[in-house]
């Protein structure tokens, strides 16, 4: 047993991680497995697979993602801060090597394949880049002199074009959404902010004409014309209070993607209201937790680090649930932790574990020594 006045990096961990998060987004895996077990069987008789084939997939996933969640979790601030330099460093390096080598998949060419494994560079480079974004900031916060702000939208601008050219809309937009909120508490000047407003509807219009599949996507959600769409609305309705049963769903047999982009209609459809209300709740306490322990925080970096990485997973968690239900355009963004992929699971476990790391050394500072302690110093 560990007893408080144990001063160990193991005893702290222990006595000041975040177990209210861990435990959640522990569930939410949960809630995946059975979600891509339930929706990715048809998936694979498409494709001419083992009925089991990504469930199993899946769960060898998993257990490297917990693994690294909760070794990231016990990090310092400092060694948060080295390893997403290099994380970005390096995963950005392979977002270049994606668009020009990687082979052309549903009109992007988002995937890079690694002695047999596809991975999605984008998604890696995410978490790193809030970090790294509100290290530069708080740099420039604590003095004027380094630009911290212009270094942080040079990289910002550089990941956008990488994305531009896959192209990935939906990544782009939550990207300079964590950029431009992490300005917006640096203390960007409200003419910046301005301007950003000015030129977002600008930013939309031109890659709806620029864009071919951003074109057709748009022009299927207003004309109701996209048969994805149209049953994943379906499914809801069918589902009902209570949902059909697992397993007795039918839209996992008509999507493509049921298992990934569009695994909450599968789950209204043969769960119900309830359960889908259930896992939003779920979702909605991780968010507000951590946006509230933003207010402990005695720092810029940690202040900006912490609601950066939460507003990217608050956001890509409300742009696949909104995309399943009509209420906007498919974007082809998974949902946090339920989601099937790799790629997805293993960086919402970093994102999670920066967060609870960033939180735990917020701990640590404020925690005092016993008063035993206090005298040997």
């Amino acid at each position: 047993m560990l007893k408080r006045t144990d001063r160990s990096k193991l005893a702290q961990w222990v006595w000041t991680v975040d177990y209210v998060t861990l435990s959640l987004s522990l569930l939410l895996i949960g809630v995946g497995m059975i979600m891509v077990m339930a929706a990715s069987p048809p998936v694979a008789e498409r494709i001419n697979l083992s009925e089991y084939h990504f469930i199993i997939r899946q769960s060898i996933f998993a257990v490297p993602a917990i693994a690294i969640m909760l070794v990231i979790s016990m990090l310092s601030v400092r060694s948060i801060r080295a390893i997403s330099i290099i994380g970005l460093i390096f995963f950005g390096s392979l977002m270049v090597a994606t668009v020009l080598f990687a082979p052309e998949v549903k009109g992007a060419t988002r995937w890079l394949s690694i002695s047999g494994f596809r991975i999605q560079p984008s998604e890696f480079a995410k978490p790193f880049f809030a970090i790294v974004c509100a290290w530069l900031l708080g740099l420039w916060r604590e003095s004027d002199e380094f630009p911290g702000w212009v270094w942080a939208s040079g990289i910002a601008g550089s990941l956008v074009i990488l994305l531009l050219l896959q192209p990935d809309v939906g990544m782009t937009a939550l990207l300079l959404a964590t950029w431009g909120f992490q300005m917006f508490l640096a203390g960007l000047p409200l003419i910046f902010v301005m301007i950003a407003v000015f030129l977002l509807p600008i930013a939309m219009i031109s890659a709806y004409f620029l864009l071919d599949h951003v074109q057709v996507r748009v022009d299927h959600f207003f004309n109701g014309t996209s048969m994805q769409m149209q049953r994943s609305y379906q499914s809801f309705a069918e589902g009902g209070f209570n949902g059909v049963g697992p397993g007795n769903g039918s839209v996992k047999h008509y999507l493509p993607d049921a298992h990934a982009d569009f695994i909450f209609s599968v789950m209204a459809e043969e769960y119900g209201l309830i359960t889908c209300l259930f896992v939003i709740l779920i979702y909605l306490c991780i968010v507000l937790r951590n946006f509230a322990k933003c207010y402990g925080a005695q720092d810029m970096f940690s202040i900006l680090a912490i609601s950066g990485l939460t507003v990217q997973f608050s956001l890509q968690t409300f742009i696949n649930m909104a995309s399943s239900m009509s209420l906007i355009p498919t974007k082809g963004m998974t949902l946090p932790f339920i989601s099937y992929g790799g790629s997805s699971l293993i960086t919402s476990c970093i994102t999670i574990g920066l967060i609870v790391a960033l939180t735990r050394s917020q701990s640590i500072s404020f925690a005092p020594l016993p008063t035993h302690d206090r005298r040997a110093a």
